[in-house]
C-alpha cells in the first residue's frame, strides 16, 4: 500500500497513476471515489472532504473500473440507458443509439451484451463517458482488451473531457499519448 501521498488535480488535469501489479493503484481509485476509506488522511474535492459532500460529490464523478460494469442479459442500448439513469442522466433511444455508433457498436445495439467480445463489452462501458457530464473520470486500467482504434477513441474522449475543463485519473500500465490538458503522474511501489 502506499502513504504519505498528497496531490491536488485541477480542471484540465489528467493524473496518471502508475506502479506495478499489487502497489494500489486500484485501492487509490476506489478512495478517490468513496468506495474505499483510506485508513489516514481526506480526500477533498473542491477543498471539501467528500465524506461530507455525499451526493454532491458522487454525482460529480464516473468511476470506469476494471469490471466493465454491464449486465449480459441487457442489450447495449439497454445497458447505457439503464446505467445513464441510475446516474440521473436521460437519454433518449436515439441518442443512445448515436453514442453507441460513435464507439464502434452501431450494429451491435441490439444484441444481448453476453455475445459482445471483450473488447466491445469494454466499448459498452466506455460509452458511459459520452453521457455522463461528470466533471471528475476516474478510469482504472481503462486500455484493457481494447484494439487501436479504440485506444484512439479513449484518447479522444478524454482528450475532449479536459479541453472542456475536466479532470480525468486514469491507472495504467500503459502510455496514453494526449495532447490535451495538463499531465501528472503518481509512482507508486510495493
Amino acid at each position: 500500500m502506499f502513504s504519505d501521498l498528497n496531490f491536488l488535480v485541477q480542471p484540465g488535469t489528467w493524473l496518471q497513476v502508475t506502479g506495478p501489479n499489487g502497489c494500489g493503484k486500484t485501492s487509490l481509485l476506489r478512495m478517490i471515489c468513496g468506495l474505499l476509506e483510506p485508513a489516514e488522511g481526506i480526500i477533498r474535492w473542491q477543498g471539501v472532504n467528500i465524506r461530507s459532500l455525499g451526493e454532491e460529490y458522487f454525482t460529480a464523478l464516473t468511476y470506469l473500473g476494471h469490471r466493465n460494469g454491464i449486465k449480459d442479459e441487457l442489450t447495449s442500448i439497454e445497458n447505457l440507458r439503464c446505467s445513464s439513469g441510475l446516474s440521473g442522466v436521460e437519454v433518449s433511444q436515439q441518442a443512445t443509439a448515436n453514442i453507441l455508433q460513435e464507439v464502434g457498436l452501431g450494429a451491435r445495439e441490439r444484441l444481448s451484451a453476453r455475445l459482445l467480445s471483450e473488447g466491445q463489452r469494454r466499448r459498452l462501458a466506455l460509452a458511459r463517458l459520452c453521457v455522463a457530464g461528470t466533471a471528475l473520470w476516474v478510469l482504472d486500467e481503462v486500455l484493457t482488451s481494447l484494439d487501436r482504434e479504440a485506444i484512439a477513441l479513449v484518447q479522444s474522449l478524454i482528450m475532449k473531457h479536459l479541453d472542456n475543463g475536466g479532470i480525468a485519473i486514469i491507472a495504467t500500465h500503459q502510455d496514453l499519448d494526449l495532447s490535451a490538458g495538463s499531465f501528472q503522474r503518481i509512482q507508486l511501489s510495493l
